[in-house]
This record gives structure tokens, C-alpha cells and sequence, in this order.
């Protein structure tokens, strides 16, 4: 079959492939050991596949072509075969077809050019009418059961796909399966009688990346837990990639970043998952950022076409793209021609010349769009017809709204005060405050005429609006700065936000009397901040910026609140009301938190660090003398935050700054990267003297105070870079516009592709980096209440965090998953429930062989569940692992047999004795247990003064007391003494224990009835009497059951008494010290690490049974 052709960088690693044949521009290779007597000696061994484990359909093509020009080092794969007759007719094909053809071309990077085209052509041909091949479900079916039987993971667990591959365990390939399920990456490999099975949670890998070295031509690394394992041999790497990259991504996002899950419906159900719609969701996804679309937009169809550029006079070849409400194209040589048509504002489509296969479409701007060269053009001329008949109502762009009559007093506020008015604003405040003098004329104004002036003309030669054909020239004027009359409209044409707007006419309006005069974190933080905001501007130093600064923050709070307002939004959002009108200044800082940058205003600011990871992959590929001289790489995170937080507007003079978000809303985050690499080159030599970080960054901010923008038509009283031109002269100034045009020069080549392959990398590397945090930081609290070692105490952390990850894997409405909030102290972003209790109590407890185990837990779990929401945290669990003294010991089980832990229990299911069923567990765990909504108030905002006195209630706490314990009753004594006689079975010392508790029971119902005879001798006595006779000595057979039967008579006869007897903890702990075999078993040592260890084998298939 085709290959799209990929590059290799070296033809025979291992020596691996063997060739058969070759000529001038290919080499037909066979894979070592195929085909040859005897297998091929050991090479062949390690690269033949064991037939158990793969079949047919999935095996590395043992052929394949590989093309190359003459004197280049560089081969790309073009074509891959299963037998001998598939490739030779490849061969043959390529010697009829292509061969006599390249010999015309003057240049090897034509040739390569050439035939990459026509091999691309070959596949498209083969693919035609089929958009995404169905895969067999006969085969998925026999690759499912394996999987089942290999792993025994749950039923619930989804297989998504499954490849052949190699795994390197060490420098030795490994021939198996790699499975890709919901939850998990698997291999199993069976080869020359050793099994290998390797099961990692995607929530444990921190790097996911393609690599190539010496020994590996290309492989897939995946870093779990510090562990590196490398997989290759794949016959379509990419797809095996694109497909491990979305599984990681959507772990990573539903159980470390529940904030941006819970808007994401299509992903809410592990089960619904499949092969095809991750590959689908992945090009949606890419497809509705490059273009700027909303999220929502699914990509439907992809046509390989030539589109007319009538400016231009030629036709760019590319790729149009069509989803529910839009039609797009992208040129793909090199022209950076790219065009945007809304359905709504298409008025026609009609078929062109039918031997150019045309498609025409036109728009309400009068303005028609010629492709050519479309796959069956009549088709998509008929689907596209029933698209616009379907959105044929006009949704036009509303950007003037209605001002609201007011509901109070429109006196000016005093400051401080707040002004909930509620008209909303129609004109951007720079018209307001900076209007232009179109009489008198200066120089920057001229300039600034001759601007817009070009501009005009590209909009007469593009088209204007949304449809406008984008191309070089469009980045080049942006480059120079958009006209302030512009701005606004251009910022809301190439961020996207004008088509999300047209489709939300009121929306804004609506939002604003919906949300003003409500009280809340956010508004407290907003108004807090109102003032903060860009304060040297008259602008925001009168109620008429402040006012509108507080609608758009405050409405954007209501409609998102899983963001609600974070600092630097306000910075942000005075800018954009400066030049854009206050509903389109909703608009666009809708697209900048929700699109653009997102995930950079949550609580953890997560995409902002994850631009910073990319930032410094990018100096270390583009500045590599700098991160040579630099010991630390975090002075670039802590220096570039802002940076990336505010647009540069926080580091800039204003004149300048706005020039940056042009290039930003164009370019969007590439720009920045692009500026921030370009200001450090720009200081390269000064840094590179710095001694600390203290002198760098004052070197950093000595040019950001010189940078000027000599071209911007503000008021000089307006322009902050101004007044330092004297002060600092000394320093040489820097123009913005020059700095804009040479970062583009120098580091325009970096491709948006990269950007975003980069983000998604390092965003499992920033995740795992916060989560290593909320680890040392857990543990360092944590250490100071318990007696385990920082090694055990480390790993009983992993797998009360494993617990809790288990609970979430195979079950959508998992409570802990419901309740998990990052922004919460460390201690309670992870907690687990009764049933995940229960597990982990019968894999690491000592106790775990009791008879009534499930009981004990559920008392254990009551006990801890302080805040009676039916959760516990890890300190809680930690303190539960009975590592204490005896007294220590003794004291947990006496309070797990008194309330509020204790309550009485007893199963549905007789013939399962002592057992629980989940339901049972989770409905005793909750009872009496009021769940307290301190923790969350409103739309998921935290109670800070809450939090507060819960801190300071656990400083003042002090050490409990014995004598303050509550007294045992009778009840809650017998039961406590069946538990004894659990927890003894199977003791060496079983029989001397037996005997001592018998003795014990005895001494201390001798002394209730001794002390109640003192308190009142006149009153005759119906004690206990069958207890207190109890002999001294029990036979060893039967012991429990006598005992038994005696404590239920004792019972019986004390409900008939007159009196209730109860003891207190220290009668009970008096009374056991006299018995050296207690004292021995409560303080045998118990191995923690036996029991992890045996905990990290078993939890998974404990989770199993459960």
C-alpha cells in the first residue's frame, strides 16, 4: 500500500532491513528474518513476531520503497507491502511511471518535491468516497478478548484500538501488542517462552513524544512514574500517536482538570469513546483553532482544491474544510492564503465548468469564491445548497444594543462605591476620550491616515468583513500596526469572536441585568481591582470606564464561573474597552479566556505555564548560548508569566502593548512567543554578563521602559513611554514596530502545528509537575502526625491517590470525582469514600484477617469522616494505619466502638457472615452524617473564612485526653470483646489470648457491679451474674463460641436488670496491661512495606472484585 511519504532518518538501523533492490531515486528493502531459512539467526528472532500474539493484519509490513535522491542522506518511506507480489508491483509501477519523469527536473528538491505530490495523489485516489475506513469488528472483536484475558482489567474498561509494536526492555526489542484503552496504555509480548505486561494509567505519564535515535529510527517515549519505555515498529506511527496524544489529554483533563472537563459533554462517558471519534474530535479540534472558530464546530469534510485568488490573478492549491456553519480554506504553498466564509452569509452555490470540477459560492458582500478541482464537486454543490437553505435566516452582526432605561439614581459614584448600571455602552471609550481632530493634521496623524488608507485598499482588493481573503500582505499591515479607527473591528474579525457573537444577539445585554448586583468572591475580587486597571488613563479615572470595566468583567463571571474573574483579566479586558466597543470587548475576552488562551485564567493558570514550558523549549532550540549560561531555567517562567498573562501589556508602554495584541489576535499565541524570543536576543549580550536574577531582570525591564511606538497617535499625556525618553536617554530606544517585524523575520518559520504539538507535550508535564507538588506539600503536613518513614509514607500516598483515580475510572458519577477541586487546600483535593476505604483497609491493615474486617472499616471510616460529608482526606487515612503505641492502638479501637463511629451493623445477606455489599457500606456510612455545604458555596466558590477557622480550630487543638473519652456501654462493650476474639483467630499465642480476654471480661464486670453495689448497697442487685462466674480457664476448642453465647447471655440478662453498667477507657486499659499476652499483640511490629508492596499487585484486582 501508500505511504504518505514520512521522512527516515536512517535506512538501516539495527540492520534491521535488508536490500533487494534499488536504482537511482528507491531502494526495495525486506525486513531481516522474513523469508529466510532458518529465520534469519538471531536478528530475525528479535524481528520476527510470535504467531500467538499477532495475527496477520496487524504485523510490521516486512516490505517496503523507500525514495531518495542522489547525494541527500535523507530517505522517505513511500510504500509498504505485506507480501513480495504487493511490492514488486509497486516497484514496477514506479519504474514505468515515475522514473522516466524524474530525470526532467534541474534540482533534487524538485524530484523529492514531485514525488511526494504524486504519491499523495495515489492515496487520495485510493481513499475516494471513503473518509474514515470502518474498522473489521471481526478482528477488533479477537483483539478485545485478548486484551480481556491478558490484563483482566473491569468489563467497563473500553479498548479503544490496538497495534503491533516493539517495546524496548533495554536493547532488546520486544515483539507484542500494544492495547489502548480508556484508562490505561497496555503491551503484552510473548516471545521465545518470556511474557511481558506492562499496564500504565495515562494519569501517570508525564512525557509523550515521537524521538529517533541511533538505535531506534522512530519510536514512541512514554515517561511513567520516572520509568522511560519506548515503543516502535509501528506501521502507521502517527495515527498510533495522535491517538495515545487524545487519551492522555482527556485523562489528564478529567481527573486533574475537572474545571475544563465539565463543559465538555462529549467526553463525559468513558464508554462512548471510540477510535474514530478521537481521530475526528483531534482534526475538529485543529481545525476550529486555526480558523478561530467556536469550540462547538465539527469538522464534516476535507476537499484537496485550487481556489482563485482574483488579486492575484493564479490559483492556490489547499485544502477547504467544511463544518456545520462555515466553509474555510487554507493554502498549502506557501502563500499563506486562507479565506473564512459563515453559511449565513453565502446567498448562492452553483456548479461551475464541470471539466475543471467548480464550485462557486457567493456572499451577501457581493463577493463570489471559485474552487476548482473538487472531488465529486456535484455532490458538495448539493449538500451545500441544503446547508444555507437550512441557515437561511440572516443573523446579522448586532454590535449597536439597546441602552436599558436605568433602575436608579444616575448621580456620579463616589469611589469605591459601586454604579450597577446597566446601560450598556455603544461606542469604544477611546472615540470618547482621544476623539481625532480631522482639521489639524500632525505628522503622526498623517501617518496615521496613510494607515487606514492602506488598509482601504486591501479591503477593495480582499473583500471585507469576515469573508476577506487573508494573506501575506494582511500579516505585513498588522505587522505595522492596525489604525486605531480599525482596531476594534479587526480584533473582533481575526480572534473569531465576531461569528460568536452574530450567533448570540442579546446575549450580552441579558447577561449584564442578570448579573450586576450580585454578590460574590469574583465581584468582591473585581471591584477590589476596578481601579488597578490601566489608572493613568483618563479613561478608567471617571465612572464611565469603571462602569463599563464592571459589566464585562462582572457579566463574564456569571457566564463562566468555573474561571469567574482571575487578576490580569481586568488589564486585559480596559484594553480591549479602549478600542472596542463594551459588548465586543465581552466578546473578545470571551475568545481570548475560552479559545485562544486557554485553561490561563483558572485557579492553577495551567495554560499559561504550559506556554512557558513551550517558551523554553524554544530558547533552547533558538537561543541556545543563553540557556547555556543560565544554570536555572525557571528565571524564564518567573520573568515571562506576565508576559504571557497580559500580552505584554503589563511590561509595555500602552502605545506599544497594543500593537503586540494586533499581532496576537492575528498570529495568536506564536505571536508572543515569537516577541519574547526576539527581546531576549535583543538583550542577549547583557544577559550574558548577569551574575543573578536580580540583574537580569532589571536589564529586562531597563528595554521594556525604552521601547516606544514613534508612529502612535495617543496624546502624549496618554503615552506612558513619553515621559521616560528624558529620564533615561541614556538608554537607546527600541521602536515596537521594528521589534514586531524582526521577531516575525527571525522566528516566523515556527509553524503553528509545532505550537500546539509542544503545548499538548509539556501540558502532561506541567500537570504532573503540580501534582508532584501537591504531593511534597500533603506529606509534609502530613509527616508530622504520623511515625512511618518518608519512604512508606510516600507510597501509602500513591495508593490512596490510585484509589481514588480507580473510583473515577469506570464510573461517571463518581462521587470523589465530583467533589474534586484543585483550588482546595492540598490535603482535600484528593479524598475517598467508605467502599474505596474499605478496599485499602483490607490490603494494608494488620487487622485485615477479622472476621467482621468490613465492620471495622465502616466504624474506622465514621470515625475520621469529621466533617460528616462522607469523604476522608489522607491525613485521616494515614492516622488510621495503626502505627502507634499499644495504648495508642487500644485507644482507636475503643473509640471505633463508641459514637460517633460506632453503630450497629448487621447484613441483608445472612450467608455472607461478617461481609458488606457496597450499597449496605455506603448507606451505614452515612448515617446520622449531615453533609455540610461549608465547603462549597454558590457556583463552586470556596468559603475562605471557613477554611480560616478550621485552621485555626486545628492549631488550638490539643492532645486528647483518656479521661475525656466517653464511657462504653453494654452494647458497645460486647461487641468490642467479639472484635478482640476476631482479631486474636489465627494468633500464635490464640489460646493464651483467649484466656486473657475471658479473664479481663470477667475483672471488669466484677468491678461495675462492686462499684454500683457501693454507689447504692440498699438496692438489691440483677447483675451479671453469669459473667461474673465465669471461669478463669476456657477449654481451647470452642472458646469463642462459648464466649459468644456467654456475652449474649450476659446481655439478655443485663437488658432485665434495673441498671445499665458502662466502663470507662482507663478501667479497660488497667485491665489489659495485667495481661502480658495483650500487651505482646498490640505491640507485635507490623512490616509496612510488606503490605504496600503487596498492595501495588493486588489493588487493581481488588477494585476488580469489588
Amino acid at each position: 500500500m501508500w505511504l504518505k511519504p514520512e521522512e527516515v532518518l536512517l535506512k538501516n538501523a539495527l540492520k534491521l532491513w535488508v536490500q533487494e533492490r534499488s536504482n537511482q531515486y528507491f531502494v526495495l528493502q525486506r525486513r531481516r528474518g522474513y523469508g529466510e531459512e532458518g529465520g534469519g539467526g538471531l536478528a530475525g528472532l528479535l524481528v520476527g513476531t510470535l504467531d500467538a500474539v499477532l495475527d496477520s493484519t496487524s504485523k510490521v509490513a516486512p516490505f517496503r520503497i523507500l525514495h531518495q535522491t542522489p547525494d541527500s542522506q535523507v530517505y522517505w518511506s513511500i510504500a509498504c507491502g505485506s507480501s513480495r507480489e504487493e511490492i514488486t508491483e509497486h516497484w514496477n509501477w514506479l519504474e514505468h511511471n515515475v522514473m522516466k519523469t524524474l530525470s526532467v527536473f534541474d534540482s533534487n528538491e524538485d524530484i523529492t518535491s514531485f514525488v511526494q505530490g504524486k504519491i499523495r495523489g495515489l492515496i487520495a485516489e485510493e481513499g475516494k468516497g471513503s473518509f474514515v475506513k470502518e474498522e473489521d469488528p471481526e478482528k477488533f472483536r479477537e483483539g478485545l478478548m485478548k486484551f480481556e484475558k491478558c490484563f483482566g482489567l473491569p468489563e467497563q474498561e473500553k479498548l479503544v484500538t490496538y497495534y503491533s509494536c516493539s517495546y524496548w526492555k533495554g536493547r532488546v526489542p520486544c515483539q507484542g501488542w500494544l492495547y489502548l484503552s480508556t484508562n490505561f496504555l497496555s503491551f503484552y509480548s510473548f516471545l521465545l517462552g518470556a511474557e511481558i505486561k506492562l499496564i500504565i494509567s495515562w494519569d501517570e505519564i508525564s512525557k509523550l513524544e515521537k524521538t529517533s535515535n541511533v538505535i531506534l529510527t522512530e519510536s514512541i517515549h512514554v515517561c511513567s512514574r520516572g520509568e522511560d519505555h519506548y515503543f516502535s515498529m509501528f506501521l502507521h506511527i502517527s495515527e498510533t500517536f495522535l491517538l495515545m496524544e487524545q487519551l492522555a489529554n482527556y485523562a489528564v483533563r478529567r481527573l486533574f482538570d475537572k474545571e475544563t472537563f465539565e463543559n465538555d459533554l462529549v467526553l463525559h462517558d468513558p464508554l462512548q469513546i471510540t477510535k474514530r471519534g478521537l481521530e475526528s474530535r483531534a482534526h475538529s479540534e485543529q481545525f476550529s483553532a486555526f480558523f478561530r472558530l467556536p469550540k462547538e464546530e465539527t469538522l464534516k469534510e476535507v476537499h484537496e482544491c485550487f481556489l482563485w485568488v482574483p488579486f492575484s490573478h493564479y490559483n492556490t492549491h489547499g485544502k477547504m474544510c467544511i463544518s456545520e456553519n462555515y466553509i474555510c480554506f487554507a493554502s498549502q504553498d506557501g502563500s499563506l492564503c486562507s479565506v473564512i466564509i459563515p453559511l449565513r452569509e453565502v446567498i448562492g452555490v452553483d456548479k461551475g465548468d464541470a471539466a475543471n470540477r467548480g464550485v462557486s459560492i457567493s456572499t451577501k458582500g457581493k463577493t463570489a469564491f471559485r474552487f476548482t478541482e473538487v472531488r465529486d464537486f456535484e455532490q458538495l454543490v448539493a449538500k451545500l445548497r441544503m446547508k444555507c437553505n437550512a441557515t437561511s435566516s440572516p443573523q446579522h452582526i448586532n454590535t449597536e444594543v439597546t441602552a436599558l432605561p436605568k433602575d436608579f439614581d444616575a448621580g456620579p459614584s463616589k469611589m469605591g462605591q459601586r454604579d450597577n448600571s446597566k446601560t450598556v455602552s455603544t461606542e469604544a471609550l477611546m472615540t470618547v476620550y482621544h476623539p481625532q481632530d480631522a482639521e489639524n493634521l500632525d505628522s503622526k496623524m498623517l501617518k496615521e491616515k496613510m494607515k487606514e488608507q492602506s488598509w482601504n485598499i486591501l479591503f477593495v482588493e480582499r473583500g471585507h468583513g469576515v469573508s476577506m481573503f487573508r494573506t501575506k500582505k494582511t500579516r505585513d499591515l498588522v505587522v505595522r500596526g492596525i489604525p486605531e479607527a480599525l482596531r476594534g473591528e479587526l480584533w473582533l474579525l481575526f480572534s473569531g469572536a465576531v461569528n460568536v457573537m452574530a450567533s448570540n444577539p442579546g446575549y450580552y445585554t441579558e447577561l449584564v441585568e442578570k448579573s450586576l448586583g450580585t454578590c460574590t468572591l469574583a465581584t468582591d475580587e473585581i471591584e477590589r481591582d476596578l481601579r488597578r486597571s490601566l489608572p493613568e488613563h483618563p479613561a478608567f479615572q471617571s465612572d464611565t470606564g469603571i462602569s463599563a470595566l464592571r459589566r464585562v468583567l462582572t457579566a463574564y463571571a456569571y457566564r463562566n464561573p468555573q474561571i469567574g474573574y482571575c487578576q490580569a483579566m481586568n488589564i486585559l479586558t480596559s484594553v480591549l474597552l479602549l478600542y472596542a466597543k463594551e459588548e465586543e470587548a465581552f466578546w473578545l475576552l470571551v475568545a481570548v479566556c475560552e479559545r485562544m488562551l486557554p485553561d490561563y485564567f483558572n485557579r492553577r493558570i495551567i495554560g499559561a505555564l504550559v506556554d512557558q514550558a513551550v517558551f523554553e523549549e524554544l530558547i533552547r532550540v533558538h537561543l541556545p548560548q543563553l540557556t547555556d549560561h543560565m544554570s536555572d531555567m525557571t528565571f524564564f517562567s518567573s520573568v515571562s508569566l506576565s508576559w504571557f498573562l497580559t500580552l505584554f501589556i503589563s511590561v509595555l508602554p500602552i502605545e506599544s502593548a497594543v500593537n503586540v495584541v494586533d499581532c496576537f489576535f492575528y498570529d495568536g499565541i506564536k505571536a508572543i512567543l515569537q516577541l519574547g524570543l526576539a527581546v531576549l536576543e535583543y538583550n542577549m549580550e547583557k544577559l550574558l554578563t548577569c551574575k543573578d536574577d536580580a540583574e537580569a531582570v532589571t536589564v529586562l525591564n531597563r528595554f521594556f521602559d525604552s521601547v516606544t511606538n514613534k508612529d502612535s497617535p495617543l496624546p502624549p499625556a496618554v503615552q506612558q513611554g513619553s515621559s521616560l525618553s528624558d529620564t533615561k536617554s541614556d538608554h537607546p530606544k527600541v521602536d515596537i514596530t521594528d521589534l514586531i517585524r524582526e521577531s516575525n523575520e527571525r522566528y516566523g518559520d515556527i509553524q503553528y502545528e509545532d505550537v500546539e504539538s509542544m503545548r499538548c507535550r509539556n501540558r502532561l508535564y506541567v500537570i504532573q509537575t503540580l501534582e508532584a507538588t501537591t504531593k511534597q506539600n500533603v506529606l509534609r503536613v502530613v509527616s508530622q502526625d504520623v511515625k512511618f518513614s518518608p519512604g512508606d509514607l510516600e507510597e501509602l500516598y500513591e495508593l490512596f491517590k490510585k484509589e481514588h483515580f480507580l473510583s473515577c475510572y469506570w464510573n461517571v458519577n463518581s462521587p470523589v470525582l465530583q467533589h474534586h477541586d484543585a483550588s482546595l487546600p492540598y490535603l482535600d483535593q484528593y479524598r475517598i469514600d467508605c467502599q474505596q476505604f474499605r478496599v485499602l483497609c483490607h490490603l494494608l491493615s494488620p487487622w485485615s484477617h477479622c472476621a467482621n474486617r468490613d465492620s471495622l472499616a465502616l466504624w474506622t471510616f465514621r470515625l475520621m469522616d469529621e466533617s460528616s460529608d462522607c469523604l476522608i482526606n489522607f491525613k485521616q487515612f494515614a492516622y488510621t494505619m495503626y502505627n502507634g503505641s499499644f495504648t495508642d492502638k487500644l485507644k482507636l479501637l475503643f473509640k471505633l466502638h463508641i459514637p460517633p463511629a460506632f453503630t450497629e451493623v448487621e447484613s441483608l445477606s445472612p450467608s455472607k457472615g461478617g461481609d458488606l455489599s457496597k450499597e449496605e457500606l455506603i448507606h451505614f456510612s452515612q448515617l446520622s452524617g449531615k453533609l455540610q455545604s461549608v465547603r462549597l458555596l454558590g457556583k463552586g466558590k470556596v468559603d475562605i473564612q471557613a477554611y480560616l477557622k478550621q485552621w485555626q480550630d486545628e492549631l488550638l487543638k490539643k492532645e486528647e485526653n483518656i479521661k475525656d473519652l466517653p464511657r462504653m456501654n453494654q452494647s458497645q462493650f460486647i461487641q468490642f470483646s467479639k472484635t478482640l476474639y476476631n482479631l486474636f483467630h489465627g494468633d500464635p499465642e490464640e489460646e493464651l489470648l483467649y484466656r486473657a480476654i475471658a479473664v479481663v471480661t470477667s475483672l471488669l464486670l466484677k468491678m461495675e457491679e462492686v462499684g454500683r453495689r457501693l454507689q447504692s448497697p440498699t438496692s438489691p442487685v440483677k447483675g451479671p451474674v453469669a459473667i461474673t462466674e465465669v471461669p478463669a480457664e476456657i477449654p481451647r476448642k470452642g472458646q469463642e463460641e462459648s464466649s459468644s453465647e456467654q456475652t449474649e447471655g450476659s446481655r439478655a440478662q443485663s437488658l432485665r436488670g434495673n441498671h445499665e453498667w458502662s466502663f470507662a477507657f482507663e478501667q479497660i486499659l488497667a485491665s489489659l496491661l495485667n495481661e502480658p499476652a495483650f500487651v505482646r499483640f498490640f505491640e507485635k511490629p507490623h512490616d509496612i512495606k510488606v503490605k504496600i508492596e503487596s498492595a501495588k499487585n493486588l489493588q487493581l484486582k481488588a477494585r476488580i472484585r469489588v
